[in-house]
């Protein structure tokens, strides 16, 4: 192991990273806010099914990480706008790429958790 790496460290900081990216919301924002930036009740509207509060949570958790920029402006009452940062429109592209993926080999995954869980039951 070269000196200075810590590879329980860096696998630890890539879980938290793909915790964040990989979690069911944050790619539903994501998704939604590629198309601009958009008021939190818009974004909740949108969001088939997610609760306030779990919304809420992953705003956070994304403005906290930099994906997502928070603007307040400054009327009566305050308005409230959410959009990807740079750093959150690099993320698209991979996002969708998954996506892709997911949908092409479903049917594989489906097929290999029926085979599987017949086996265990088989054997169990």
């Amino acid at each position: 192991m070269p000196a200075g790496t810590d590879n329980h460290g860096d696998c630890r900081a890539l879980a938290e990273i793909l915790d964040r990216v990989g979690d069911k919301w944050t790619v539903m924002v994501v998704g939604i806010l590629s198309d601009g930036p958009m008021r939190f009740n818009a974004l909740l509207r949108r969001g088939g099914g997610v609760s306030q509060r779990m919304l809420t949570l992953t705003l956070r958790g994304l403005e906290r990480d930099g994906l997502v920029k928070r603007t307040v402006f400054p009327t009566v009452p305050p308005r409230v706008e959410y959009e990807l940062t740079a750093l959150g429109h690099s993320l698209i592209a991979p996002l969708r790429a998954l996506s892709q993926w997911a949908q092409a080999h479903r049917p594989a995954i489906e097929d290999a958790r029926r085979d599987f869980d017949a086996t265990a039951r088989e054997t169990g």
